[in-house]
């Protein structure tokens, strides 16, 4: 506060600035605040051009109903729209934008160009402004509709400027506005060019279908079933990923409130009642429209209008729960009984048989392998001094054995029982009983060997497959390509958003090679951008690979069971996968013996 502490009215360029910090956040909201301006002046055909991510260049060209020279000159004013009269419009907006916020904030932290003409005019209008100063206003020839070129964002901001992201992020963030956009409105042509060349081209007049189809791919489009209903004055549409189609991934969910893309505490609610997720971190595909009058929903509730609050909630909730009704009843059906694990030869150990003994038992497995590092959490061994428990008078007492010899394993030897019918295997060892995860053994047993490989060791693939996969997924395999090929892919892009795969990592033979990319592309995402740094990129990409790895071959035989456990006592962390989780749970012979009350 200045010292005298008196209140004075902000200049407009410094509370045009201000205001650029809410709506302006990057390239990709400048391009948000123009296509919903081109939607909202009635546009059949949208031409988008970005240029290095958008820190360049954000043009967007429109055949909209255009402006005559007071009306764009009056478009550079705070608080000046053509959607809003008096202040009972606020309680039923109907159009996308409605503050009149966006070009005034735009222009006042770029060079901004707009030109502009109406259909019945016989000639258009040119504004020039520069970092919010009005340079220019000339009379041109121009098409009928709005074009706005916004070049050098943030050139008078050099501290917003610097908190950009990489040309590759930013031009992730700027395909992933397109792409919601577009999505919905499949009746306006829509395109989209990125440093010169032409990524998208959408017909107008398209279905929704076509257009899911043309913007993520047949096999995308191919794994939603439609979906609807109607509860009082709410109409829910749209498209929710087929009950069969089961993922592990943390799939792409757009949801539209009259068309405008954003959320609500109630939808987030209703997604996750109406279609409970099979995994922790997995969630549906989902594209959904849910229309009520303008006067039910407030979509004055955030900065960016994100967010949206229904005044009727549970309306809108229970308009999803229906429209989800059919797939949840299919998903929640009886599962098939679960294959029930392959039994042991007859010569192979059998649980619960052997008596107590502290020599290395028939068919035991001792460590001898060198580990490369010695492990930093040791299980606890059995006391020696400890008296052993008293012996059945029919069991044989246990005959004097010389010690154990020191290995670097996790025990000295171990001896697989068995695995239970949900996948566990249950060992015993010189210290006590452990229960192992297979699946989590596999991961930390693949991870330790992509990340310590000096020559990544790849498979090539009999038949190259090319992958589709939706903007956002695409642009995250894009900007890891480096270390996808270091642990082994040969992965090149193959056209708009479609990969090529002639090889992937000799550990993955076999396996769903798009599942795999899509797979990747989750974890990428929900690493985030936060971290950086070439050693937590690749072990980023090594731990979603050893994780597509541990998903095969959930049944062993008694010998494939004691091979996973060597290779894993060879690693430099047994105990825990590479995502922190435990690899298994280790009961103590002492802890067998209070629990026994011995």
């Amino acid at each position: 506060m200045p010292p005298d502490g008196h209140i004075r009215l902000l200049p407009n360029h410094v509370a045009n600035k201000i205001a650029a910090g809410e709506v302006v956040e990057r390239p990709a909201s400048v391009l948000k605040e123009l296509l919903e301006n081109a939607l909202d002046a009635g546009a059949t055909r949208i031409d988008v051009a970005v240029t290095a991510g958008g820190r360049t260049l954000v043009s967007v060209r429109d055949n909209g109903c255009g402006m005559n020279r007071e009306d764009a000159l009056l478009s550079l004013e705070r608080h000046a729209t053509s959607k809003i009269r008096d202040v009972d419009d606020i309680e039923r907006i109907s159009t996308l934008g409605f503050r009149g916020e966006a070009i005034p904030s735009i222009a006042s932290v770029s060079r901004f160009t707009l030109t502009t003409r109406r259909a019945d005019a016989e000639e258009g209008t040119r504004l020039v402004v520069n970092a919010g100063t009005l340079a220019e206003v000339k009379t041109c020839g121009a098409p009928p509709g709005t074009c706005i070129e916004v070049r050098d964002l943030f050139c008078n901001v050099p501290a917003r400027r610097k908190f950009l992201r990489a040309f590759v992020t930013e031009e992730g963030h700027v395909r992933a506005t397109f792409t919601v956009h577009a999505l919905a409105h499949p009746d306006v042509g829509f395109s989209l060019t990125l440093d010169g060349r032409e990524v998208y081209r959408l017909p107008p007049g398209a279905t929704l279908e076509e257009r899911i189809r043309a913007l993520f791919g047949a096999p995308f489009a191919e794994s939603l079933v439609p979906v609807t209903s109607d509860v009082g004055a709410v109409h829910v549409h749209g498209y929710a990923e087929r009950p069969g189609h089961d993922t592990a991934l943390r799939r792409d969910q757009f949801v539209f409130v009259n068309g405008r893309p954003a959320t609500a505490a109630s939808i987030t609610y209703a997604l996750r009642e109406a279609y409970p997720r099979q995994r922790a971190e997995a969630r549906p595909a989902v594209v959904l429209f849910i229309d009520l009058p303008p006067e039910q929903v407030d979509v004055n509730v955030h900065p960016s209008k994100r967010e949206v609050r229904f005044r009727r909630s549970n309306e809108v909730r229970d308009a999803l729960l229906a429209a989800f009704a059919p797939q949840r009843a299919e998903r929640e059906e009886p599962a098939p009984p679960t294959t029930p694990a392959p039994e042991s030869p007859a010569a192979a150990p059998q649980p619960f048989v052997v008596p107590f003994q502290t020599s290395l038992p028939m068919g035991g497995t001792r460590f001898s392998a060198s580990a490369s590092s010695p492990p930093t959490q040791p299980l606890p061994a059995v006391a020696q001094e400890r008296d052993p428990p008293a012996l059945e008078p029919d069991v044989e007492p246990p005959r004097e054995e010389p010690p154990l010899q020191t290995a670097t394993g996790p025990w000295r030897w171990f001896k697989f029982l068995a695995q239970t019918g949900s996948g566990w295997v249950l060992l015993e060892t010189d210290a006590g009983l452990v229960t192992l995860n297979p699946r989590a053994a596999r991961e930390r047993i693949a991870y330790e060997r992509l990340i310590d490989a000096h020559e990544a060791l790849t498979q090539p693939l009999l038949i190259p497959e090319t992958v589709t996969l939706p903007p956002s997924e695409s642009a995250r395999i894009r900007s890891f390509l480096a270390e996808l090929q270091a642990v082994g892919f040969a992965v090149e892009e193959f056209g708009r958003d479609t990969w090529k795969v002639d090889a992937v990592p000799a550990l993955l033979a076999g396996c769903d090679v798009p599942a795999l990319l899509a797979s990747i592309a989750a974890d990428i995402a929900e690493a985030g951008s936060a971290r950086g740094g070439a050693r937590w990129r690749d072990e980023l990409v090594a731990k979603s690979v050893a994780r597509s790895y541990s998903r095969a071959n959930l049944q062993l035989t008694p010998e494939a069971a004691t091979q996973l456990v060597e290779e894993l006592a060879r690693t430099r962390m047994p105990y825990v996968c590479p995502r922190g989780r435990p690899i298994m749970v280790f009961t103590s012979n002492a802890e067998l013996l209070r629990k026994f009350d011995r």
